[in-house]
């Protein structure tokens, strides 16, 4: 069975990571819609697997059905898209992160496709990596592992541009330069930004462990873009550090330092099919297990549980309130590191 697939949106997101992604499915999924306001775009990515072209989800969706739509469009956009595709009757959704950026967003989109019956998976990739699944499951055969601790979580990411990764997956089609950038986003805007954009890689797995942060001790934004947060709550503390300097040499990690238990993972960075992450685990006995790298990796691994759902009625890893607590994690903690950015503001001014 051939599952149609429908693109909202064929911005960077879309070209070098779900296209190429798609290509390593075979015969199991085509392209036949491309929505995106930027008409040419679409046309241009279109053109390349004989699809339809549509210049809004109305359109696409007034076309006919799809099984699958990939939502790829800005943050903006994601909770209004994914209730008129749930609406619709799309089978399965595949939304790139955030899924939603308040509460409120997030609860629209948990009613909207467990009314449906839609199949919803969140291209969060790192949640889905094998090595990260394997390490996991080894913990867990002893105890969950929110029991195992207190524990103290470090993700640590290093990146050059993502315009250098995206070049490395693909030949991309880029529009025009629009003039009018607009103003400079603030430090709480920036540092936001961080938290529900590049943290969120993290944080579902930082959430297995902490399940919940109450406070935020520290939290900056760094130039010329990055972050630095730290948090703790009833089960331990998290350091998250972030930079793109825009230079070489990537690095993404995540660690976990518990009392009986090292968790350490070396994640390859986005965009590019280059395998798992490694992950190396460490018990209080000394003995240490290695798991990865594997082949495959996250993006593959979330596109293969979408198809499993829809062609053979899987159970999903993550259920639709797993993927909701999830980004209400995000949302919760960058109002908290907001929240000590105003205090650390207002204690310099004073």
């Amino acid at each position: 069975m051939t599952l149609t697939v429908g693109l909202v949106g064929a911005g960077p997101v879309a070209q070098a990571i779900h296209l190429p992604t798609l290509a390593r499915l075979g015969g199991a999924v085509r392209v036949t819609e491309v929505m995106d306001p930027d008409v040419e775009l679409a046309t241009a990515i279109a053109a390349q697997h004989g699809a339809r072209v549509s210049a809004t989800l109305e359109e696409m969706l007034a076309a006919g059905g799809v099984d699958v739509a990939v939502v790829c469009s800005p943050n903006a956009f994601h909770v209004t898209q994914i209730e008129a595709l749930a609406a619709a009757g799309v089978r399965g959704i595949l939304a790139e992160k955030p899924l939603a950026m308040t509460h409120d967003e997030a609860a629209r989109v948990a009613a909207a496709v467990t009314a449906s019956g839609t199949a919803l998976v969140v291209g969060a990739m790192h949640t889905y990596d094998p090595a990260w699944l394997a390490a996991r499951e080894a913990l867990e055969s002893v105890a969950p592992l929110v029991e195992q601790g207190p524990f103290h979580v470090r993700s640590a990411v290093y990146l050059p541009s993502n315009a250098r990764f995206e070049d490395m997956a693909t030949t991309m089609i880029r529009p025009a330069p629009r003039g009018g950038g607009g103003p400079a986003p603030s430090a709480a805007d920036s540092l936001r930004g961080g938290v529900m954009g590049l943290a969120i890689h993290n944080l579902p797995l930082v959430r297995t462990a902490l399940p919940r942060l109450d406070e935020v001790g520290f939290a900056d934004s760094l130039d010329p873009w990055g972050y630095v947060i730290t948090a703790s709550g009833p089960q331990g503390s998290v350091d998250l550090l972030a930079r793109m300097p825009g230079t070489w040499q990537p690095d993404w990690t995540l660690a976990f330092w518990g009392p009986q238990v090292e968790l350490h993972l070396a994640f390859t960075p986005s965009y590019v099919h280059s395998g798992s992450a490694v992950a190396r685990l460490r018990t209080a006995d000394g003995s240490q297990r290695v798991f990865g790298p594997y082949p495959s990796d996250g993006y593959e691994a979330e596109w293969r549980e979408l198809m499993a759902i829809l062609t053979d009625g899987a159970t999903p890893r993550y259920g639709v309130q797993h993927l909701i607590d999830d980004v209400d994690y995000a949302i919760d903690l960058a109002d908290l590191a907001v929240a000590a950015l105003d205090r650390s503001a207002a204690a310099v001014a004073r």
